[in-house]
């Protein structure tokens, strides 16, 4: 199915993407107001806060709920800036709309929960508002895609999907893992449709802001979300990744925004390069492949398993240093050689059952 869209119109500068920056939280009034003018004087055209915040453990600070959305209103009157919160639940949509927040956005916990997506559908029937989806927590870009079905079906056209990146176990640079791929398939599949980097999520650290802001721009995304507090150190919710006003106009003054549409005769004749090594990437692929399937005849024919572990650790780290030596990440590498391996065990498998 393809999405019915309509452009989303909101305002942003000529020399940038549209950006919508706010704090974590709508923690006091003072702190919304302030960090609001903060932001407005900077030029900032869209305000985020978060009035009720999905914790993962019970105890923390969970948003002030309806008693915070008059000061966004408060926000929208004084400075002109359209206001944006997080919506879970069909009675957030009612109360976001009754005191006129202008964006509402879908949090990740919310839409890998297709019934809470389709509720929220629901309630968002014959409504005229933007509605932003963010990345379900797990790489699923079908489920992403799905919420984003429901969501247009109930008749919302302004939509844009958010990429705050996926949970991982194993945390290491990133608080959330880009897995940049995913959006860039998003795309892929839904041309039309605006595409917002949320670089806070992702990093998990404010000093990964700006690196995160810039990688979304290289990548063509349309727009940033990007949390900012008056104080961030004395934040209730997020702390560590959110910026100040000052530090968030620093890092957007620096950054890149690259075109997408100027394709030189330079740039050509490399991708003809690189279409000549992905054919010749396929044809050592199936070289590889028919190797492999000669090697699951022989375990057949001499009753062996298809895993053998040590062989199957040995080519991870050969190919893994191998790939370091030539510039490449190490991790890259192995995944890669995970799924080529992974390839191999079915063909083996579908040799050895084979009748």
């Amino acid at each position: 199915m393809e999405l019915e869209l309509e452009p989303l119109n909101l305002p942003s500068d000529n020399e940038r993407p549209f950006v919508i920056a706010g704090p974590c939280s709508a923690e006091t009034e003072e702190q919304v107001i302030t960090t609001a003018r903060q932001l407005a004087s900077k030029g900032c055209h869209m305000f985020r806060a978060g009035v009720w915040k999905p914790r993962t453990k019970p105890g923390g600070f969970e948003g002030n709920g309806e008693k915070a959305l008059p000061w966004l209103k408060t926000v929208k009157e004084e400075t002109g800036m359209l206001v944006a919160t997080e919506v879970a639940t069909p009675q957030h949509v009612e109360l976001s709309l009754k005191y006129g927040v202008d964006i509402l956005w879908i949090g990740a916990r919310t839409t890998a929960n297709p019934f809470a997506m389709q509720a929220l559908a629901d309630s968002l029937k014959g409504a005229d508002v933007p509605v932003l989806v963010k990345n379900p927590v797990n790489p699923d870009l079908e489920l992403w895609i799905g919420g984003m079905e429901r969501i247009n079906q109930a008749g919302i056209k302004k939509m844009a999907a958010i990429h705050r990146g996926f949970s991982s176990y194993d945390k290491k640079i990133y608080r959330n893992l880009p897995m940049w791929q995913i959006p860039i398939e998003l795309r892929r599949r839904i041309p039309n449709l605006p595409i917002i980097c949320d670089p806070s999520h992702i990093g998990g650290r404010r000093e990964l802001v700006a690196p995160l802001c810039q990688q979304a721009m290289d990548l063509g995304f349309d727009g940033l979300m990007v949390e900012s507090h008056c104080d961030p150190d004395c934040a209730w919710s997020d702390a560590k990744q959110q910026v100040t006003p000052d530090v968030l106009t620093y890092i957007l003054s620096l950054l890149q925004v690259r075109s997408e549409t100027v394709t030189t005769e330079g740039i050509s004749q490399l991708r003809q390069q690189i279409d000549e090594l992905d054919n010749q990437l396929m044809e050592l692929l199936s070289k590889r492949m028919r190797v492999c399937r000669e090697i699951g005849q022989y375990k057949k024919e001499h009753n062996m398993t298809v895993l053998q572990s040590a062989r199957y650790n040995e080519i991870l780290e050969k190919r893994g240093a191998q790939g370091a030596l030539c510039g490449m990440d190490a991790d890259f590498v192995a995944h890669v050689y995970e799924l080529i391996h992974g390839e191999s065990v079915r063909q083996q498998i579908d040799i050895i059952n084979k009748q």
